[in-house]
């Protein structure tokens, strides 16, 4: 599991008092920064890994300006070329927001998705969910 902490903005906060709802996606890809590095080490575009396919996310209780939350990231499966990371959020201990995001593994020369290699394979399954 990956761990990452958001302090929430003023900005963020919408007219009903809490953070807004397109933010909340933001913040779940904020937390796949480890998943991220697994495929390019170097975080740079040039040979850039990971494409995002599918975006699920449930709205379970409001996050207000204030307090700090808590991302937990998960790998949830793992294919051929593919991978599903289970995400949630948290905000003084509640369940806020879950979801799921679904990544290829892709060749960027290529322009077509590839194998996810042994090793690979490996580091991501240290981060399965229990």
């Amino acid at each position: 599991m990956f761990t990452t902490v958001i302090t929430p903005r003023v900005s963020e906060t919408d007219g009903m008092g809490h953070i807004n709802n397109t933010v909340i996606p933001i913040w779940f890809e904020a937390g796949r920064k480890g998943i991220f590095e697994i495929f390019t080490p170097t975080l740079t575009f040039e040979n850039w890994k990971c494409i995002v396919v599918n975006l699920n996310v449930d709205y379970i209780n409001e996050i207000h300006f204030g307090h700090d939350v808590t991302i937990h990231t998960y790998i949830k499966e793992i294919r051929n070329s593919s991978y599903i990371i289970e995400e949630e959020m948290y905000q003084n201990g509640q369940l806020c927001s879950k979801g799921t995001a679904t990544y290829v593994n892709f060749n960027k020369q290529t322009r077509k998705s590839e194998h996810i290699q042994e090793e690979l394979r490996q580091r991501l399954e240290k981060h399965m969910k229990e």
